[in-house]
C-alpha cells in the first residue's frame, strides 16, 4: 500500500495538462462523493474554469450513450468496494466533440492510511501527437535506438492491459515521460521491470497496473532536466 498521503494533499489543486499532451487531473472524495477538477479536465468538457462545479451526474451525462453505464457500474464499484476508478472510455463536451479517453487513477489516502477517494488523470487519446512526438524523438532518438526492446515491451504492456493500439501507447508513455520529467526510455525500462511484481490473482490486474503506470517514475532514479 502506498504511503498515505498527507492531509494537505486533499487541499492542493488537481494537476493540470502537460505541454502539448491533452491531459487533466481529478479527485474524488468517496463521502458526499465529491468532485474536483483541473482547469484542463473543465475545458476538456467544454467548460471555463471555476463556472461548473463537477458532479457525479454531470460526469455521467457527457459520457457517451454505449459508455455511460459501464462508467456508471465503475463508480459504484469504487463506491461500494472503496478501489480506484479506471477506464476506457469516450465522453462528449459542450460543443458536441467526442473524446476518446483513459482514466488512470489511483487511491487516495488520508494521514491513517484510510482510501478517502481515488485521484488520478483523463489523457485524451483523440489528440494529434505530432508536435509533441517530433520534440521527443529529437531529444531522445539515440535513447530510442539503444532502448527500443524496452519501450515497444512497454508499448505491448499498456496495449495489453488498456485496449489501445501501438500509437496510442505510445502517446501514454510519452505523457508520463513528459509529466514526470523523466526520460522515456528509463520510464519504459523501470515499467518493464516492475511488471514482473504484478499479480494476476488478488486484486485486479488492472488496478494494479495503473498504480504501478502512476508511479514508476518515483523508482527510475534522479530525474533529469528539460531545456
Amino acid at each position: 500500500m502506498p504511503d498515505p498521503a498527507p492531509a494537505s494533499a486533499a487541499e492542493e489543486a488537481p494537476p493540470d495538462a502537460v505541454g502539448d499532451l491533452r491531459a487533466g487531473g481529478f479527485r474524488f472524495w468517496f463521502v458526499g462523493q465529491r468532485w474536483e477538477w483541473s482547469d484542463e479536465l473543465a475545458r476538456m468538457h467544454g467548460y471555463e474554469p471555476g463556472t461548473v462545479v463537477p458532479t457525479t451526474e454531470l460526469l455521467l451525462s457527457h459520457k457517451h450513450p454505449e459508455d455511460r453505464r459501464h462508467v456508471q457500474e465503475l463508480l459504484d464499484h469504487a463506491l461500494h468496494a472503496g478501489g480506484s476508478f479506471s477506464s476506457r472510455h469516450r465522453f462528449v463536451d459542450t460543443h458536441g466533440g467526442e473524446h476518446n479517453v483513459i482514466v488512470l487513477a489511483d487511491r487516495m489516502y488520508d494521514r491513517s492510511g484510510a482510501v478517502i477517494g481515488t485521484e488520478g488523470f483523463y489523457v485524451d487519446l483523440t489528440e494529434t501527437l505530432d508536435k509533441a512526438r517530433r520534440a521527443a524523438l529529437d531529444e531522445s532518438l539515440p535513447d530510442l535506438f539503444e532502448a527500443r526492446a524496452a519501450i515497444e515491451q512497454a508499448k505491448g504492456a499498456l496495449m495489453l492491459v488498456y485496449g489501445v493500439d501501438a500509437d496510442q501507447a505510445f502517446k501514454l508513455l510519452l505523457w508520463r515521460s513528459q509529466q514526470t520529467n523523466t526520460k522515456l526510455r528509463a520510464l519504459a525500462a523501470q515499467l518493464v521491470a516492475e511488471l514482473g511484481s504484478i499479480e494476476v490473482s488478488g486484486q485486479s490486474l488492472r488496478r494494479q497496473f495503473d498504480h504501478v503506470m502512476l508511479t514508476v517514475h518515483e523508482r527510475v532514479g534522479p530525474r533529469t532536466e528539460r531545456p
